[in-house]
């Protein structure tokens, strides 16, 4: 098991992870709702939340190691090859969290360490 010192992250999320997570909300969200929640993520500050708690706040499962997109993950930090933050959206309706990009990143953490603070960005 490795601690949260061995897990590196980036200071913000890769440019390639908002179009993941409009992807993704255009499933969930009307248009000018997605474009909303992108625009606000990007606006954003990162934040940092335990894995548990997002688990808990998203009522998701836990994706097992074998999981590709999860094993792949959990190599990178292995390897100490740096993550990038998740992007959350609270969604106040329904109570829950929506992981709108990360959970592969957050399933492979958690198998490490469910106390390890993930940085995100939320809104």
């Amino acid at each position: 098991m490795a601690n949260n010192d061995n897990i590196k992250w980036f200071s913000k999320p890769e440019d390639h992870d908002y179009p993941a997570a409009q992807s993704y909300l255009s499933l969930i969200f009307d248009e000018e709702t997605c474009n909303k929640y992108i625009k606000a993520l990007k606006k954003a500050e990162i934040t940092q939340f335990k894995s548990k708690d997002i688990f808990r706040a998203s009522g998701l499962s836990l994706l097992g190691i074998s999981n590709q997109h999860v094993k792949k993950d959990i190599k990178k930090i292995e390897d100490s090859i740096t993550l990038s933050p998740l992007l959350l959206v609270r969604d106040p309706k329904n109570s829950k969290l929506i992981i709108a990009d990360g959970y592969h990143r957050l399933c492979a953490v958690y198998s490490f360490d469910e106390d390890a603070l993930i940085p995100c960005k939320i809104v």
